[in-house]
């Protein structure tokens, strides 16, 4: 009897061990969650000066190359590809992530084939031809080769570009403040944000008209479509769609802010700084601090907020103000 008992004490000891190292456990990966799930605080955009003026494309390059440093350096590192628990569990941040990342590999994708060309015939840029598609890898490689991989040999070659454009003495490395440039970026964009809103929009469901073929009579589409389309999102997806408008709208951000400097004498010669700063102010006001623990996905008019509702109120402000921007940008 007394053997049964010194048993029962060994298990009841053991089974009190491996709760509390189970709890402890728990605990470790609930702090670990909170502390790689915060995004990152805005950045300072930095302006290299070659005497008393601004080198051109210096600021859009720095904050590009911030951007990347971000998704790869911040608390938790990119966690978009991680397979082990906590981090395999999130999807708030991993979709932050990715629209950081497609706000990035939009500008990079314009730095190469706009901002660092003359004209159509002239020859791209080495670093930002091999830039390029480094940040088109797919986002969630976990090995052979892991996605950090690729996107820190993208942003090697993007300081190569950075390097050589602040260089006096080497003039192939250029970037073209010019309104056409600033227009082809800002064409991508604008259905970049027009999207985001309409995700947004649909966490309560909306029905819509098809306008695929709107003013043009002699339009075709390769499949018929319905006259009407109802989207809703489904409930485990609008905090997914938020938080990859929330990374996107960041990394917009900071690319303005930077606009707003190598762009200045362009902007103030078609009265557009205006324009610019309002997308600016709609971005910063998207980019306020969540203060509930979850996405809230009221019924619009309901009892509860719905936060994708108000994301997309201020993204679509801002998609406003970009065609206003590239409407001033193209007259004469």
């Amino acid at each position: 009897m007394s053997s049964l008992r010194d048993k029962l004490a060994k298990w009841s000891l053991r089974g009190r061990l491996a709760g509390t190292v189970l709890l402890l456990l728990l605990l470790l990966m609930l702090i670990t969650t909170f502390v790689v799930s915060n995004e990152p605080e805005s950045f300072e955009v930095k302006v290299e000066m070659r005497g008393d003026e601004p080198i051109s494309g210096s600021a859009s390059v720095n904050t590009a190359i911030t951007i990347g440093e971000t998704l790869l350096e911040k608390s938790g590192g990119y966690i978009s590809n991680d397979v082990l628990p906590p981090f395999v569990f999130l999807d708030d941040m991993p979709n932050w992530e990715f629209g950081a990342l497609t706000a990035l590999r939009d500008f990079s994708a314009a730095l190469r084939n706009h901002y660092a060309r003359s004209q159509s015939q002239s020859a791209e840029d080495a670093d930002l031809a091999r830039a390029e598609p480094q940040f088109n890898f797919q986002n969630d490689s976990w090995i052979l080769p892991a996605t950090e991989k690729e996107y820190r040999s993208g942003l090697a070659y993007l300081r190569g570009y950075r390097t050589r454009l602040l260089d006096d003495n080497d003039s192939n490395a250029q970037f073209y403040s010019r309104a056409d440039n600033l227009g082809a970026w800002l064409r991508v964009v604008e259905k970049r944000l027009g999207s985001l809103s309409q995700r947004l929009s649909t966490s309560v469901g909306q029905e819509r008209l098809d306008t695929s073929l709107a003013n043009d009579p002699a339009a075709r589409q390769s499949t018929p479509a319905p006259s009407r389309l109802y989207n809703k999102t489904p409930w485990l997806e609008v905090d997914d769609i938020f938080y990859e408008s929330r990374g996107q709208v960041w990394a917009l951000l900071h690319l303005f802010r930077a606009t707003e400097h190598d762009f200045q004498s362009v902007l103030e010669k078609k009265n557009a700084m205006a324009s610019l700063r309002q997308i600016i102010r709609e971005l910063e006001e998207a980019q306020r601090p969540v203060s509930s623990p979850m996405v809230l996905n009221g019924s619009g008019f309901g009892w509860v907020a719905n936060y994708s509702l108000t994301m997309a109120n201020y993204i679509s402000r801002a998609n406003a103000a970009v065609i206003d921007l590239r409407a001033l940008l193209e007259r004469g």
